[in-house]
């Protein structure tokens, strides 16, 4: 299955097939002409398939390299960037050639934010791994790399040349790391796509389950994020709604420190919150911030966080990029399937904080 991200200065399409890893060589070839290739990746993908992936490149005539890092939310700094700057120069990369990102979201980020400074910008392409990143991380063109102070708070917009899905690679997840995936894609069910909502509903939760229905939860997934994408690519309106639960889970994510709750356990976790607290102020239906709760909790995700500290987390959020000068925008669910956003002040995300 094929879906088109059709940006006016940089289309480019998503693949989503099971297997269609091993076809590797063929779908690079096809977009790019015969030049010096870098896959960056983690340690723990990059024994899976890096290998692989080299091979199949260097069969299609491709000079390829691997640069890996220490997988978690840790390495994703300006000092693993760096790292990977200087392998690029020795390598010998040039303007002309690029990027691969083999793994999930942590590479995605990473090797994007380095492939849109490295030269000024060279192209890059994304091969997600993890359920995050099929879903979510990979598509749209942000980059970034995380600071001691906020996520992501250095980055970039640029767009991939491609992005290359194989559902089959999430069977060499572990049981949390497919899981945590979840998050995102119950977000996307919220926010737009009630089908996929419908369908979450009829799944019972277990692992076995997301295997199954991954293919078609990837594809309407991919789908709402494309939309989405094509309408606002720089964040300026309603891409924002791709945030429902992002504002307070950056907050947690960083508060507990990166790696100890993983990105789509704080999704979950903030998009409870926010809809907890505002059913109490009459913004969403009565009954929405149980139902995300239920969803989330069937497909194992965590919906609180301890300890909950106010002040801690209302410091991380005063830093979040959504928040301008003294206001910050939220996003809500007015009803399932219907995403808004809201303007407050930014002392009021604390009583969003409060349990």
């Amino acid at each position: 299955m094929k879906l088109r991200v059709d940006l006016s200065h940089s289309p480019y399409d998503l693949v989503v097939e099971k297997g269609c890893l091993s076809q590797v060589g063929d779908w690079v070839a096809g977009l790019w002409g015969k030049q010096k290739i870098t896959i960056i990746t983690d340690n723990h993908v990059g024994g899976l398939y890096a290998e692989k992936v080299k091979l199949r490149l260097e069969a299609a005539g491709f000079e390829a390299h691997v640069f890996d890092f220490l997988e978690g939310e840790a390495s994703k700094t300006l000092t693993t960037a760096n790292k990977a700057y200087e392998f690029l120069i020795k390598a010998g990369m040039t303007r002309s050639d690029g990027i691969i990102a083999l793994g999930g979201g942590v590479v995605g980020d990473l090797a994007g934010f380095v492939a849109s400074t490295y030269m000024r910008g060279i192209h890059f392409l994304q091969i997600p791994t993890s359920l995050t990143a099929q879903v979510d991380s990979s598509i749209g063109g942000k980059t970034g790399v995380n600071t001691p102070w906020a996520k992501n708070i250095v980055g970039t917009f640029a767009q991939p040349d491609g992005v290359l899905i194989d559902p089959d690679t999430l069977k060499t997840l572990g049981k949390r790391e497919l899981i945590e995936g979840m998050g995102e894609v119950v977000k996307y069910g919220l926010i737009d796509d009630l089908e996929l909502w419908q369908e979450l509903q009829t799944m019972s939760g277990s692992k076995e389950s997301i295997l199954e229905h991954a293919e078609s939860i990837i594809y309407h997934s991919c789908n709402v994020k494309r939309k989405i994408v094509v309408e606002d690519e720089f964040e300026g309106g309603v891409r924002m709604y791709l945030n429902f639960g992002h504002t307070i889970g950056h907050a947690i994510e960083q508060t507990a420190g990166y790696g100890k709750v993983m990105h789509g356990e704080a999704v979950a976790i903030g998009m409870v919150q926010i809809a907890k607290v505002a059913e109490k102020k009459g913004l969403m239906l009565q009954g929405i911030s149980q139902e995300i709760a239920n969803m989330c909790t069937k497909f194992g995700l965590p919906t609180d966080f301890e300890p909950w500290d106010v002040d801690k987390l209302y410091q991380a959020l005063s830093h979040d990029k959504k928040a301008r000068g003294k206001d910050i925008k939220i996003v809500l669910v007015p009803e399932i399937g219907q995403a808004s956003i809201t303007q407050i002040p930014l002392t009021e995300m604390k009583d969003y904080l409060v349990k």
